[in-house]
């Protein structure tokens, strides 16, 4: 691991004034289709089982286009680790997917981003309230020592945890994301509309604010549009590679009529292939949540390198993954290029 300092950059406010920033998420789907995660409890036991795999998929996401790089202590906080009975790796399990995300970052000059997450245990109560607290506050503690660039804290979906991992945030000095998930219901657990609760975090300090997860692109810009047009700083849009509708907003929502009996009586979160969003509909996305003012941009989970770089190009950038990027003028039945033979093109009109 890299112990050094490096140069002095841009941090993620002054990216942001310049223009858009890619942030990439996704890991625990990512992981999971790869037989390295398991469903269900989607804890990151990968961090310390298989650390080179995680390093790599970091690098495969700012290859693609990623400004930031995120590390994965998504859902390794204590009352997931207490579930799995890893309770005693959970300072480990955190530093060191810090550290393996400081390493990639240093190298690919991508922002550190450390990462806070719903805890599950909120209920709007004195106990939870303390509880959430103390969860976020180690958390936030290991990645203050990693040095961190920012701290994110997504996938709220009530609005006043939301709230406590801001202030946790905002007392460690880092700059604050932070981004609610909203399900079928189009607002938070205590009834707040994303709007208001976007307008309550920007209150209380958040530099970013916004919406991740839950929702894919179709049923979450409407909502991004309403908090763009209500708040004054960054808005952040991150969605769900998964063609959700009105019918079905949430990805967990999802009914496939072609199967209509899979495992747990719904395709979430294990039978979604026939919903995955090609890299064109995440391209019309970007495109639109650009337009609408919107300039920290990423996708969450079900996201795959080729979608962040989509995005990267949709703005107008060239990643280093773009060198590979599709040209099917090339292609032995379907190109155009005149070199290609000219009964292949006979064969094109079969296929």
């Amino acid at each position: 691991m890299q112990n050094g300092t490096r140069p002095e950059r841009p941090g993620l406010l002054e990216r942001l004034d310049a223009g858009p920033v890619i942030c990439a998420e996704g890991y625990l789907f990512e992981f999971e289709r790869r037989g390295y995660l398991q469903a269900g409890a989607f804890v990151p036991e990968i961090v310390l089982a298989h650390p080179d795999l995680v390093a790599q998929l970091h690098r495969e996401f700012v290859h693609a286009g990623s400004d930031i790089v995120e590390a994965f202590t998504y859902y390794a906080h204590r009352e997931k680790m207490r579930l799995i009975g890893k309770e005693d790796v959970l300072e480990e399990i955190n530093r060191q997917a810090l550290a393996i995300a400081k390493d990639v970052a240093y190298e690919s000059g991508a922002l550190l981003a450390g990462n806070i997450c719903n805890t599950n245990i909120f209920t709007a109560d004195d106990h939870s309230r303390h509880a959430v607290r103390a969860i976020f506050e180690e958390q936030v503690g290991w990645a203050v020592d990693a040095g961190a660039d920012l701290v994110i804290g997504e996938t709220f979906s009530w609005g006043e945890e939301a709230l406590i991992a801001l202030d946790v945030i905002k007392a460690s000095g880092k700059p604050a994301v932070i981004t609610l998930a909203i399900h079928q219901e189009p607002t938070t657990r205590e009834g707040w509309t994303p709007e208001e609760a976007c307008r309550r975090l920007e209150a209380a300090g958040a530099d970013v604010v916004g919406l991740n997860c839950i929702r894919g692109p179709k049923t979450l810009l409407p909502l991004l549009k309403s908090i763009r047009d209500r708040v004054s700083v960054h808005v952040a849009a991150l969605p769900v590679p998964y063609r959700t509708h009105d019918a079905q907003p949430s990805f967990q929502s999802l009914l496939d009529p072609a199967y209509p009996d899979p495992p747990n009586g719904r395709p979430f979160p294990t039978a979604l292939d026939p919903f995955t969003c090609n890299r064109y509909e995440i391209a019309d996305f970007t495109r639109e949540a650009y337009d609408l003012g919107i300039r920290y941009l990423g996708v969450c989970c079900g996201a795959g390198p080729h979608h962040i770089r989509a995005m990267a190009e949709a703005l107008g950038r060239t990643p280093p993954a773009s060198r590979y990027s599709a040209d099917m003028s090339k292609h032995a039945f379907l190109g155009t290029d005149p070199s290609l033979k000219q009964e292949n093109r006979v064969y094109a009109r079969k296929l």
